[in-house]
C-alpha cells in the first residue's frame, strides 16, 4: 500500500472539521476526493501535507509516518501538494518558481526536469523570464503544478486544478494529471467538476461531515443515484 490515512481528525479552532478520515491508495492510483464545499475535502489535504497540525490519526506513505510533521518534512518525504489557492511566488519568475520546488525526492520516485514541465505546458517555457504575478489564474495553476512535481513525489494532492479555468485549459490539465499517474506518481485529486473527475480515476471517495461516506469505482458513483443526491449535488 502507497499510502494509507487512518482515523484523521483536525480542528480549526474549537470548530472539528475532520471525524474520522480513512483511506488507503495502492501504488499510483489516481484516486478522486469528492463532496460538497465544506465536506472536508481541502482539510484533509491540508492535514496531510503538515499545512494543518492533526488532532488525531495517522498519515503513512510507504510506512512512513507523516502525521504531525511539518510541510517541508513531509514534502521531502515524497508528498506533493498543488493548493486551491496556487500560491506562486509572484515577484519570481517563472524558471525561479520552478527552481523553488525542486528536491532530490526519494527512492522510487519518477524523476521530472524543468524541461518536462516546459514539454507539458509550452507557454510556461515563452513566459520563462515572466514575474509569476503577473500571469492569468490558468497560467499560475500550470506553474504550481509543475512546481510541485518537480519535488519529485510519489503522491501528488492536487486542491481544484480546474477551478476557474478555460475549457481548453481543463483538458490540458486532465491529459497533464493522466500522465502523472502513468509515469508512476499517485494522484488524489479533490475536483468539484464530477464529469472531469470520473474521466480520470480509479477510484473515487464520497466527503460528507467530514468522514468519508462512499468508496468505489467511477460506475459504482454513477450507478449509486442515492450517493449523489445525499452528498454530491446541490438541490
Amino acid at each position: 500500500m502507497l499510502l494509507s490515512v487512518d482515523n484523521l481528525h483536525a480542528h480549526y479552532g474549537k470548530s472539528h472539521i475532520l471525524h474520522g478520515v480513512s483511506f488507503t491508495m495502492a501504488e499510483a492510483d489516481i484516486v478522486a476526493l469528492l463532496g460538497r464545499n465544506g465536506s472536508g475535502r481541502s482539510t484533509t489535504l491540508k492535514a496531510m501535507m503538515g499545512w494543518l497540525e492533526p488532532t488525531a490519526g495517522s498519515v503513512r506513505l510507504k510506512d512512513k509516518e507523516l502525521a504531525g510533521r511539518s510541510a517541508h518534512a513531509v514534502a521531502r518525504q515524497g508528498l506533493g501538494y498543488v493548493p486551491e489557492e496556487r500560491l506562486v511566488f509572484p515577484n519570481l519568475t517563472v524558471e525561479e518558481n520552478l527552481h523553488m520546488g525542486m528536491l532530490s525526492g526519494v527512492d522510487g520516485a519518477p524523476r521530472w526536469s524543468v524541461d518536462d514541465m516546459y514539454a507539458y505546458f509550452p507557454r510556461l517555457r515563452e513566459r520563462r523570464n515572466q514575474k509569476a504575478g503577473t500571469m492569468s489564474g490558468g497560467e499560475q495553476q500550470m506553474l504550481t503544478i509543475c512546481r510541485s512535481l518537480l519535488g519529485n513525489p510519489l503522491v501528488l494532492l492536487v486542491d481544484e486544478p480546474t477551478e476557474g479555468l478555460a475549457p481548453k485549459i481543463v483538458d490540458v490539465v486532465t491529459d497533464v494529471v493522466r500522465d502523472i499517474h502513468r509515469r508512476g506518481v499517485g494522484v488524489l485529486l479533490v475536483e468539484q467538476k464530477m464529469s472531469m473527475a470520473l474521466k480520470v480515476a480509479q477510484r473515487v471517495l464520497v466527503m460528507g461531515h467530514g468522514a468519508i461516506q462512499f468508496d468505489g469505482s467511477p460506475q459504482d458513483i454513477q450507478a449509486r443515484g442515492d450517493i449523489r443526491r445525499e452528498w454530491l449535488e446541490v438541490a
